[in-house]
């Protein structure tokens, strides 16, 4: 079956020195991009949000980093400003090749909901497009590598489970925040969707 490779926002500010930093970030480039020529299609996600985006603390009087909020979609966290459009912190990492890629997913672009997941908005109901591209180039096997593995990375193999693709993630591919046991609970979540570990 057709095979896809989902790259997840591997970019300046989630790595070592970013405004969002996973420890080891830096390190999966070089990993990920030998892993490209194994798959029918490339796919990398960009995290794109506004200046004004809902889920920075900094928009938020009084509120701190990694603080806890309800918005009209659920609980959110809120974030240290990140990934900026068309901010150094934004563009992918530069050991990455992006000349691999089929198809870039922005997300996050709407100033009033964050986006983890390459499908859909926080909302779990407003499309990406992402689904319907993979389908129509009848892509029903997905790969998912890149960061970060507790949040945006099982957001996205979750979803792509529920829509019915064969999810897998490549933990060796990934790194995780660990917020609050974050990855333990990412970990139960994604097995319990279906997704496979490996």
């Amino acid at each position: 079956m057709p095979k896809a490779l989902i790259v997840i926002d591997l970019q300046n500010d989630f790595c070592p020195g970013g405004a969002l930093a996973v420890a080891g970030g830096d390190e999966l480039a070089r990993t990920i991009n030998a892993m490209m020529d194994d798959f029918d299609a490339v796919v990398l996600t960009q995290d794109w949000h506004p200046a004004g985006h809902a889920s920075f603390a900094d928009n938020h009087p009084g509120a701190d980093p990694f603080s806890l909020v309800q918005m009209p979609y659920g609980p959110q966290v809120l974030w240290p400003r990140h990934c900026v459009i068309g901010s150094t912190g934004a563009d992918f990492v530069p050991g990455l090749d992006v000349s691999g890629a089929d198809m870039i997913i922005r997300k996050g672009f709407r100033a009033s909901i964050d986006s983890y997941s390459a499908f859909f908005e926080n909302d779990h109901k407003t499309p990406t497009g992402l689904a319907g591209y993979l389908r129509e180039r009848g892509l029903t096997e997905l790969t998912f590598v890149g960061l970060a593995h507790d949040f945006c990375v099982a957001w996205s193999a979750i979803d792509a489970a529920k829509l019915g693709f064969a999810a897998r993630v490549i933990e060796s591919a990934t790194r995780a925040i660990d917020l609050d046991g974050s990855k333990g609970a990412a970990q139960q979540a994604m097995r319990a969707a279906g997704v496979t570990l490996s």
